[in-house]
C-alpha cells in the first residue's frame, strides 16, 4: 500500500441484442454479438486516469474492453477524461452513462447528473465512483443516488472472492448461478447500511464462504455481510464495488484484470442493458472453431489435462471442439486456450490450461479472420502451414496465410 488514497486510508430484445461468453473456463470476459435487428445505444464513460496506479490500469483496461464489448453487443462506448462533456445537452445523446473513478464535483455537472438519472437515464459505476470521507459535497448522490453515506474501510490487497447473488430476479443477473467468482479487487465498506435502505436492491454481496477477504492482517475482513453490487430502485443505475487492480507498483505493471472472470463481465454486460432499457439474461456463444483445411480447432484426444495440445482435426462435433468465445477468452472442456509458458516467441505451442485470466489466454478475434494473442502480439495459427490431422497450433507473426484465419462460434 504505498501512498494513495486507495491504498492507504481504503484505498432481447437482450437476448437477441447480447450473446456473451460466460464462461468461467473460457473466453474470460468473452463478448457476444449483437443480432442483426438489434438497435444500439450509446455509453458514454467519464473518468480521470491521473491518480491510483492500480485505478488508471483499470481505467486502461476498461476502456479497451467497454469498446470491444460494445462492438460485439450492440453499443458504442465514448471514453473522456473532459468532464464538462456532463451537460444536459450532451448526456441527452447517451442511454447510458459510466463514472470510472471519480464523480463530478462541479454544481453544474452533479445538477446535469441528476436530471438526467431523474429522467430515465442509464448509469454504472465502479469502486472508487464511490469513494469519499465527507458526503456534503454532493449528499443527493453519496447518501441517496448510492446511500452509501461515507466510506468506512477497505481490505488490502486486493483479491478475488465469491460473491453471492442476492436478488436473482434482477435483468443484471438473469441467468448467473447462485454464486460466481469475481475478479482480483481492493473491497470497500460504508458508514451506512445498505440492507437498512428501503430504496436499495442489493444485487450481490461476499459470500459467507469467502472470509477471510484480503491479505494484510490489519486489512482483512474476517465476517460481516458486505454489499458489492447494488441499484436503487428509483433509478436504472448499478454500482459496483470492484475495479481496482492488482499492482506491482515500483513497476506499474498490473498483476490481475478487472475483466477476468467470465461471470462477472456477464454480470456487467446485463447491468449496461438494463441501465440502457434492456433486459434479459446473456447467452454464451459456443461451437466449432474452423480453420485451415476446413479442420476444426481440437482438445487432443478430449483431455481435460493441463497441457493438453490443441490441434487441428477433422470436425467431429464432439465436446473436444465445442469452444465456448468470451470478450478475450476461449474455452473448451471446463479449461482456457493458453499460450505454453506465456511464452511470446514465434512456435511456441498453444495448449489447454485452467482459466486465470492471465496473457497468455487472451485472444482477439480480428476483422480479417485472425485471432490475436495481446501477450505476444502474435497469431493463432496452424503449424507448417499444414491442415492434416494432428497439426499443433502455436503463436506466430501475423500475416496473410490462410492457416491463420479463423471462423469462430457466433
Amino acid at each position: 500500500m504505498v501512498g494513495s488514497r486507495t491504498r492507504t486510508t481504503r484505498l432481447g430484445s437482450l437476448v437477441r441484442l447480447l450473446a456473451v461468453l460466460a464462461v468461467v473456463a473460457g473466453l474470460q470476459g468473452t463478448v457476444a454479438r449483437a443480432a442483426p435487428d438489434a438497435a444500439p445505444f450509446k455509453v458514454i464513460a467519464f473518468y480521470n486516469g491521473t491518480y491510483d496506479a492500480a485505478h488508471i490500469s483499470f481505467d486502461r483496461e476498461a476502456n479497451a474492453w467497454f469498446a470491444q464489448a460494445g462492438a460485439q453487443n450492440g453499443f458504442t462506448y465514448t471514453p473522456t477524461t473532459d468532464w464538462s462533456r456532463l451537460n444536459t445537452a450532451t448526456l441527452a445523446e447517451y442511454q447510458v452513462v459510466m463514472f470510472l473513478d471519480d464523480y463530478p464535483h462541479t454544481p453544474s455537472q452533479q445538477s446535469a447528473f441528476q436530471a438526467y438519472m431523474a429522467g430515465g437515464g442509464g448509469f454504472v459505476g465502479f469502486h472508487v465512483a464511490a469513494f469519499n470521507t465527507d458526503t456534503s459535497d454532493w449528499p443527493w448522490y453519496h447518501d441517496t443516488f448510492l446511500g452509501t453515506g461515507t466510506f468506512r474501510s477497505n481490505t488490502w490487497g486486493p483479491t478475488s472472492e465469491t460473491l453471492r447473488i442476492d436478488d436473482a430476479g434482477h435483468a443484471a443477473t438473469a441467468g448467473l448461478p447462485a454464486t460466481l467468482t469475481s475478479s482480483v479487487s481492493e473491497w470497500y465498506s460504508w458508514q451506512r447500511d445498505l440492507r437498512l435502505n428501503p430504496d436499495i436492491d442489493v444485487l450481490a454481496s461476499m459470500a459467507p464462504s469467502t472470509f477471510p477477504i484480503g491479505t494484510d492482517p490489519n486489512q482483512t475482513w474476517y465476517s460481516g455481510d458486505y454489499p458489492i453490487v447494488w441499484s436503487h430502485r428509483s433509478y436504472r443505475m448499478v454500482y459496483n464495488n470492484f475495479g481496482h487492480n492488482a499492482m506491482d507498483y515500483a513497476t506499474d505493471t498490473a498483476l490481475s484484470s478487472t475483466f477476468a472472470s467470465a461471470e462477472q463481465n456477464r454480470l456487467l454486460l446485463q447491468e449496461i442493458a438494463w441501465a440502457a432499457g434492456r433486459s434479459g439474461p446473456v447467452t454464451p456463444s459456443s461451437g466449432p472453431i474452423r480453420g485451415y483445411g476446413g479442420k476444426c480447432v481440437d482438445v487432443a484426444g478430449g483431455a481435460s489435462a493441463n497441457g493438453t495440445p490443441v490441434q487441428l482435426y477433422d470436425c467431429n462435433g464432439t465436446a473436444a471442439q465445442k469452444w465456448t468465445v468470451g470478450t478475450d477468452t476461449l474455452s473448451a472442456l471446463g479449461k482456457c486456450m493458453d499460450v505454453t509458458a506465456a511464452g511470446t516467441a514465434n512456435g511456441t505451442k498453444v495448449q489447454l490450461y485452467d482459466c486465470n485470466g492471465s496473457g497468455s489466454q487472451t485472444w482477439r478475434r480480428q476483422a480479417d479472420g485472425t485471432v490475436v494473442n495481446p501477450q505476444s502480439g502474435k497469431c493463432l495459427d496452424a503449424t507448417g502451414p499444414s491442415s492434416a490431422n494432428g497439426t499443433r497450433l502455436q503463436i506466430w507473426s501475423c500475416g496473410d496465410g490462410a492457416n491463420q484465419r479463423w471462423t469462430l462460434p457466433s
